[in-house]
């Protein structure tokens, strides 16, 4: 709803945003005029503290995703794809465990017997552990590709196939002319070659005589994520992309940080950027007026927009398809 706000959008977001309050505000509400319905909820007991219990498994679950987030953005290589599955099975066994009784807390009743609803959510976490391992032994997982760290986030994870990247050979594959800077710790989703740095491209671009895809992306951004497991990944986008491009990916949150001879101050708000990430955002704000992510634009060897609109998220890969080819022309 944010990012549709910052594009101009008006009536979703505030409609979105509405019910979101909405949702928020009703029980209070409704509880506060009839005050009595308050004497008709279950009193508290161990049904309760099994609901905590419960909450406390998923906010553990949640803490390493954010620490995923962490990870990912300042390149510490602590938290691996495999290590994140192998920690959220773990949770999740434990939780169905607990679920069934079998692991018992300072405050928690005896369990005498398993109620219905107890049983489903202890087959549910069973069943979400299973499907989680099944993703340390090549499942793809897509439709968690938002909240997993990507195949790229530490080396031993990078190639499962074997494929190792240019920057480790000292080979340079055929869709970049030299070896792209910053990729001993950034690369592209799919096995795709590219660059990260605009200049780098814009001068293989004149090179080979492509059209550049800028893409604007972000460690953290799940809809980033989104685009590239339900729309890259389709076999006719992937080829145009392999084939007809030559592609930069602009990280606007990573943090490492620049040599100060490449510094810059921002011409918007007279800020130095000295991150790779502020770098980026500030060129992506100064230039092309925007801060979405993702953001993708198509120019011209030269940096002259070939694309008459920008592409932000939507997942439709025909719509996508249709947007490259425009921009080819």
């Amino acid at each position: 709803m944010l990012i549709k706000a910052s594009q101009g959008q008006v009536l979703e977001p505030v409609i979105g945003m509405a019910g979101f309050s909405l949702a928020f505000a009703l029980p209070f509400t409704l509880f506060a005029i009839f005050p009595s319905w308050l004497q008709n909820l279950p009193k508290s007991g161990s049904w309760l503290n099994a609901v905590k219990v419960f909450f406390a498994f998923i906010m553990l679950a949640f803490s390493i995703y954010f620490l995923g987030k962490i990870d990912q953005s300042y390149h510490l290589n602590l938290l691996s794809r495999n290590l994140f599955l192998s920690i959220w099975t773990v949770i999740f066994v434990l939780l169905g465990i607990y679920l069934l009784g079998r692991i018992k807390f300072a405050h928690d009743s005896e369990l005498t017997h398993i109620g219905f609803p107890r049983f489903v959510f202890a087959l549910a976490s069973f069943s979400f552990a299973l499907y989680l391992f099944t993703g340390t032994v090549g499942n793809e997982l897509k439709g968690l590709s938002t909240i997993l760290p990507p195949i790229t986030a530490a080396a031993a994870d990078r190639h499962p196939q074997g494929a190792a990247p240019a920057a480790l050979t000292g080979s340079v594959p055929a869709a970049v002319c030299s070896t792209p800077k910053y990729s001993d710790f950034l690369s592209l989703p799919l096995g795709l070659q590219g660059y990260f740095d605009y200049e780098e491209a814009l001068a293989c671009a004149r090179k080979q005589g492509k059209p550049v895809l800028v893409d604007f992306v972000g460690h953290t951004c799940s809809n980033c994520k989104k685009m590239y497991s339900e729309v890259w990944s389709d076999p006719r986008v992937l080829d145009k992309l392999m084939n007809e491009f030559i592609i930069v990916a602009l990280y606007t949150d990573d943090r490492t940080k620049l040599p100060e001879k490449e510094w810059i101050t921002s011409t918007t708000d007279g800020k130095v950027k000295n991150t790779i990430g502020k770098r980026n955002q500030d060129f992506q704000i100064t230039r092309f007026n925007s801060n979405a992510l993702p953001l993708y634009v198509i120019v011209d060897p030269n940096g002259n927009n070939l694309s008459k609109t920008y592409y932000t998220y939507d997942p439709s890969i025909d719509k996508f398809l249709s947007w490259l080819e425009q921009g080819r022309r």
